[in-house]
């Protein structure tokens, strides 16, 4: 399992260092930025977590570094801190997508509550990705024949039909049926469909 990580961004030292340690005391794991260019340049962002991010920072703000982030669809949740009340910057950010949006008065506690929050969400869609990922192998593994037969069990084709339709006898259509049951580790049409569908080979 890949853990997750936090990153602080923000060009205020002692405001990184401050919320680094008490995030690191709760357990979690940190990693400080003083630029959005240096995390950029830096990070692993296939790696689930989030990102606690200054509004105001020089040569890119963070509202910069997120429109950047979406256009590289690098979805890691954003938790934006400001030390200004501004509420149209915070409507536009979560319109954005951003998980939060803190002032840096703000407890310890509801930044910690928000982290929770996001890593949460974060993980949560890794997992979904990577087991999306791992089916995804299985089926390439799968002969362009056990193919064309899968998607015909999974449309809730009868055998004799599917035969029919590939030019295949209806003891060839059970043979490839039965492997493709142990390939997918499924055991009737409506796993295999579900397992089609979870990769977005069948639709919906």
């Amino acid at each position: 399992m890949t853990t997750p990580l936090v990153r602080i961004v923000d060009d205020d030292a002692d405001a990184r260092s401050s919320s680094s340690f008490f995030l690191s005391m709760m357990g979690l794991e940190i990693k400080e930025y003083e630029s959005a260019q240096r995390f950029l340049d830096e990070d692993d962002m296939n790696r689930p977590g989030c990102i606690i991010l200054d509004v105001r920072m020089p040569d890119m703000t963070g509202m910069e570094l997120q429109v950047k982030l979406n256009q590289k669809n690098c979805w890691l949740p954003i938790i934006f801190r400001s030390g200004h009340g501004e509420l149209d910057m915070a409507v536009h950010a979560l319109k954005r997508g951003a998980s939060d949006f803190l002032q840096k008065s703000a407890k310890p506690e509801r930044l910690l509550a928000a982290v929770k929050k996001a890593v949460t969400a974060s993980m949560e869609e890794f997992e979904s990705d990577s087991e999306i990922e791992t089916l995804r192998k299985i089926y390439d593994s799968l002969t362009p024949r056990e193919k064309e037969v899968a998607l015909g069990v999974s449309k809730g084709e009868l055998n004799k039909v599917i035969g029919y339709n590939l030019g295949i006898s209806e003891r060839t259509v059970k043979m490839h049926r039965a492997n493709l049951c142990t390939k997918l580790n499924v055991t009737n049409a409506v796993e295999m469909a579900a397992f089609l569908r979870k990769i977005g080979v069948l639709d919906a």
